[in-house]
């Protein structure tokens, strides 16, 4: 066709017919529309995206909006973090110059200026109840606040030793104030309990100090990490606990009716005359390494040696376990610790612990004692 209609017309009938075959339009169904296509030209490397319809965001700026979002939340989480720690750090230097003075105090044996409470307040600082294992507690508070104070100053600047990373800087942190509010509030029922009326500024003081800490730094975390660090705090304060109860369980009340008395130590007298019997007893005792621990205010320790007579008395081996007199917050011996004691006197014969007075027969039964007739001695 297409050579027919370009070729040279030769005749009249030809050249009307191509004429009659280029006016007649194409049907309406071969139509079509021409195709467009929006095409976006980039230099190399960049990636070729297809525009949007008018209207609808796009996906990078979509991610573009939630990085910015997620950006925000972060600065603002680090804005929170950096005033726990800096607000540590001070809490801590402020409890280290505390715990610093009253540990010179405690190594120079010097008496502590005491705003409220007076005198009650030395009776506080300079029992035994003030050292843990032989440690004075002030030192050890000035330790723990110092760790904290560097820790939240490290904190603040990321600059973490040992390279830990923030966040095991963090569960440090928690430890620590954990384990020191757990120590105050221990110390606080001792305070109630064991100086009853007495006041002591400075474990107030510190009280507060730890509590203040411990309260900030949980404040930190959100509530799904404190219900994963709950584990961490109750074995810390646990931990805590066991070892202030152990160091303590040293601490022997005594009476009530002596309680609120300071009795300085003195030395009692026997008046009876010991037997034959109760001297070869006592010499037995002695030889196997029995001991009798009592007290020297004990009514009942001096009845049980008035059993034994003077000279057999002497031949007991008799522990005191109050040798340097007794006041409000004193402990009991260790000797006398060790051995577990709930009453006074006390008996260790055979690794056997019998607490109260014993009649020197039933001393000797348990002791093993062979009188050869002296039995009935007394």
């Amino acid at each position: 066709m297409a050579r027919l209609l370009n070729a040279p017309p030769s005749s009249p009938f030809l050249s009307n017919l191509a004429a009659s075959l280029r006016l007649i339009p194409p049907p309406s169904s071969a139509r079509r529309p021409p195709l467009q296509f929006k095409v976006k030209c980039s230099s190399s490397g960049e990636s070729r995206e297809p525009e949007s319809e008018a209207g609808a965001p796009s996906l990078s700026s979509a991610a573009a909006d939630a990085d910015a979002d997620a950006d925000a939340g972060a600065g603002a989480t680090s804005s929170s973090s950096g005033l726990t720690y800096k607000l540590c750090a001070g809490i801590g230097g402020v409890g280290f110059c505390e715990t610093a003075y009253l540990t010179y105090l405690k190594l120079t044996d010097s008496d502590a200026f005491c705003p409220v409470g007076g005198g009650s307040c030395g009776d506080v600082l300079n029992s035994d109840y003030a050292s843990v294992f032989g440690v004075p507690l002030p030192l050890m508070g000035m330790i723990a606040y110092g760790t904290v104070a560097a820790l939240g100053v490290r904190l603040t600047g990321k600059d973490l030793p040992f390279g830990l990373k923030e966040s095991n800087g963090r569960l440090v942190l928690l430890g620590i104030t954990t384990s020191m509010a757990t120590a105050s509030a221990y110390f606080l029922y001792l305070l109630s309990t064991k100086f009853s009326g007495a006041s002591c500024s400075y474990c107030l003081l510190s009280a507060l100090l730890s509590f203040s800490l411990v309260f900030i730094t949980i404040k930190d975390f959100g509530f799904e990490e404190i219900q994963k660090t709950l584990g961490l705090q109750l074995c810390m304060a646990s931990l805590v606990v066991v070892t202030l109860s152990t160091a303590y369980s040293t601490s022997q009340s005594i009476p009530s009716s002596l309680a609120g008395t300071e009795i300085p130590f003195f030395a009692t007298e026997i008046t009876t005359p010991s037997s034959t019997f109760a001297v070869s007893l006592a010499r037995h005792l002695h030889s196997i390494g029995a001991k009798m621990y009592g007290a020297f205010w004990c009514s009942h320790c001096l009845e049980q040696k008035q059993m034994f007579g003077r000279e057999a008395a002497k031949i007991l081996d008799y522990v005191e376990c109050f040798p340097d007199g007794y006041k409000k917050g004193t402990k009991i011996a260790k000797q006398c610790a060790d051995v577990g004691i709930e009453g006074f006197p006390t008996w260790l014969i055979n690794g056997e612990v019998l607490s109260g007075e014993q009649e020197l027969s039933e001393l000797a039964r348990l002791s093993g004692f062979e009188s050869d007739g002296l039995s009935g001695l007394s």
